[in-house]
This record gives structure tokens, sequence and C-alpha cells, in this order.
């Protein structure tokens, strides 16, 4: 998939390149070859055999330029990453929604930058911390 990476120079001899949609991930390289390959390497530690779900990348030009990671000394580019190489412990599940909650939850998704799956978990995570945050005496 292409993912878009936002690139700084990091000092006299590098780049610096940081994902909007994988916000904890940050690759580092001597050229744009070298930013490409670590960039890969990054996405395949932090996300294989993770529970993590990998988010969709965000495709819309406008709104990455409206992002506060952009500040106008970088630039955008997109690149390729082999999520094949990447083994994920997340499961698929099939659920019923009312239509209208559904695109209500994927507007909201949308403004967060994220994916369906990505705002279900995050929901869901949410709910069991309060749960478990009732239980406690």
């Amino acid at each position: 998939m292409q993912y878009p990476l936002y690139v700084h120079r990091d000092g006299d001899t590098g780049f610096r390149a940081s994902f909007p949609d994988l916000p904890r991930a940050v690759a580092r390289g001597h050229s744009f070859d070298e930013l490409k390959r670590n960039a890969q390497e990054v996405v395949e530690l932090m996300y294989d055999r993770s529970e993590q779900l990998i988010p969709a990348p965000t495709c819309s030009t406008s709104e990455l330029q409206s992002l506060d990671m952009d500040d106008g000394k970088g630039i955008w580019m997109f690149i390729e990453i082999n999520l094949a190489r990447v083994t994920s412990k997340a499961v698929s599940v099939q659920f019923s929604l009312p239509e209208s909650l559904l695109q209500r939850v994927d507007a909201a998704a949308k403004k967060r930058h994220a994916t369906r799956s990505t705002f279900f978990t995050l929901a869901a995570v949410h709910e069991l911390g309060n749960r478990d945050e009732e239980q406690l005496p």
C-alpha cells in the first residue's frame, strides 16, 4: 500500500520522516532509498505479530497538508509499504448496525484519519477500560 510520509532534512547528511497514519513510526536515512528501506522496517517492527490494526493510508493531499505535522519545511512523498511481510494477530469479526449509526462511525473515523476497524477497536478498548474502572473497589 502507498503510505504518505512527511520528510524533513535531518542535519546536513540525512532525512527524517513521519507517517501521519502510523503516528509512532519514524524513519531515518542518509538517502531517499535508505529512508524507504528503513520505513518498511519500522512498520514491520511495529506491527509484525502485533494485535494492533494497521490503519489504511490517507490518500488525500489536501487532508495531509492540513495536518499539524505539515510545517511547510518538509515534503510529502508516498512510499510502498509491503504489508504482506507483516503478520497480524488481529482477527476479523462481523456484526450488524443500523445504517445511520454506521454512517456516523465512518464520518467520525474519517475525521480522525482512521479506518472503521480502528474506530471500533478504540471504542472497545475505551468501553472495556471504563468497565474495568467500575469494578475497582
